[in-house]
């Protein structure tokens, strides 16, 4: 009976933490999880998402064309150095696509994964200029990235005050990481444009310190805060803004920052925060039915099977899901079931998401249609917000898909993945 998570396989794999799975299986999947750590509370849905959608996968249809699905689980403890040892460790295993869910991991990644011909995909972190996939050819962040994300937060402020944000401060509290500092650019631009003034507020791994920030933001008073946080870091956040009363209706989150983990524990206070996402939220989908039946009641779960229909654990089983249709596509294109990572690529560049297709999978109306090509690594860029309600306990889609700021993204995108050609000695272009 094939199962993603399998018994420890290899001394090497053994002393990087490596999880691997049976040697039959021909389609490598590496799962660069954290499990342990102050980040271990978001790692764990996200990659019992991924894992037990791929055992899904394995169980219901007998993997992806005809080919088994092997995952090799890896722990980074969200650890930059322990991530690219995890890389280290596992692309010899047949690797088809890294996901590395950690921007600091990515940046290590980039050079490494491009140089050895394995494809990454960073659905929504990562380097935001990868979306230029004439400069990044290995490298893909659909359906959104960071920069829309700033850009969605400013749209959704434009929208509850009529379109006029000029004069309003707006904080920005952030992970004092190269994650955190990705919207910093966009939202000073998105400033000039908009009028507002930008508040930076800069918090330290691990994030439970936050104190004198929030003091400042209780003397400022700004009209809106967004928080580019993760793990531990949101929930403090959260817990200090009940504290000083600020409205939660101003407080929205970036997608790293709108889990349950993150809201739960301030309770009945923490009610009508906002959080960006790109795709939809609980369980209410056919494929849960599948994943109950094949997955969860057949004890093969990659964890204790309660994060079902969280909001990381969709967003696992999303990458997952993306993941496998990039590579069925890719079997498509070449007329084989037996990928490689060029082919993987391949796949992932020619990737068509929609409504039909999802709805095929048993995600009806999960997230939003996109096209990938090679020019156009990201996506087109949508984003929706989502409000909890404490009292039902549940995240709600309060608004549509709707598309970033283009006229100040593109611009960006361009000027920086152009600089990275240049240093690095990349010919833009398509092959």
């Amino acid at each position: 009976m094939a199962k993603t998570k399998m018994s420890v396989a290899g001394a090497a794999l053994l002393a990087a933490g490596v999880i691997a799975g049976p040697a039959a299986a021909e389609l490598v999947f590496p799962d660069l999880s954290y499990r342990t750590g102050p980040y271990a509370a978001n790692g764990i849905p996200f990659s019992d998402g991924y894992q037990d959608y791929l055992t899904l996968l394995n169980e219901r249809d007998g993997g992806i064309g005809g080919e088994m699905i092997e995952v090799i689980e890896c722990e980074t403890g969200y650890n930059t150095e322990k991530g690219v040892e995890c890389y280290e460790a596992t692309k010899g295993e047949g690797a088809l696509i890294y996901q590395p869910l950690s921007t600091g991991i990515t940046y290590q990644l980039i050079p490494k994964a491009t140089a050895d011909g394995i494809p990454m995909h960073t659905m929504g972190y990562g380097r935001t200029s990868a979306k230029n996939g004439e400069v990044f050819r290995w490298v893909f962040n659909y359906p959104a990235n960071y920069w829309d994300g700033a850009s969605h937060a400013i749209n959704h402020i434009l929208d509850v005050n009529d379109g006029d944000i000029s004069g309003k401060t707006i904080a920005l509290v952030y992970h004092n990481s190269a994650y955190g500092k990705e919207p910093i650019r966009t939202l000073e631009e998105l400033a000039e444009k908009h009028g507002y003034e930008l508040l930076l507020l800069p918090v330290d791994h691990p994030g439970q310190e936050q104190k004198s920030q929030w003091l400042q933001i209780r003397r400022a008073k700004p009209d809106n805060v967004i928080m580019w946080g993760w793990g531990v870091m949101n929930q403090v956040a959260i817990q200090e803004a009940v504290n000083i009363r600020y409205p939660m209706e101003n407080f929205i989150g970036i997608w790293w920052s709108g889990s349950e983990n993150d809201v739960l524990p301030a309770g009945d206070g923490a009610d009508g925060y906002k959080a960006l996402t790109f795709h939809n939220l609980g369980m209410d989908y056919p494929v849960y039915d599948d994943l109950k039946e094949y997955v969860v009641d057949a004890g093969m779960a990659a964890g204790a099977g309660d994060q079902l229909g969280t909001a990381l654990y969709n967003r696992g089983m999303y990458a997952a899901m993306l993941a496998a249709e990039a590579a069925r596509t890719a079997q498509e294109i070449h007329g084989t079931a037996q990928i490689t990572p060029a082919m993987m690529r391949d796949g992932m560049e020619a990737l068509e998401m929609t409504e039909e297709k999802m709805a095929g999978l048993g995600l009806p109306n999960f997230g939003p249609t996109f096209n990938v090509s090679c020019s156009n690594h990201g996506g087109d860029g949508l984003g929706a917000v989502a409000q909890w309600d404490a009292e039902a306990g549940s995240w709600s889609l309060i608004t549509d898909y709707g598309p970033s700021d283009g006229s100040v993204l593109d611009p960006l995108i361009s000027a920086d993945s152009m600089a990275y050609a240049e240093e690095n000695g990349i010919t833009p272009g398509c092959e």
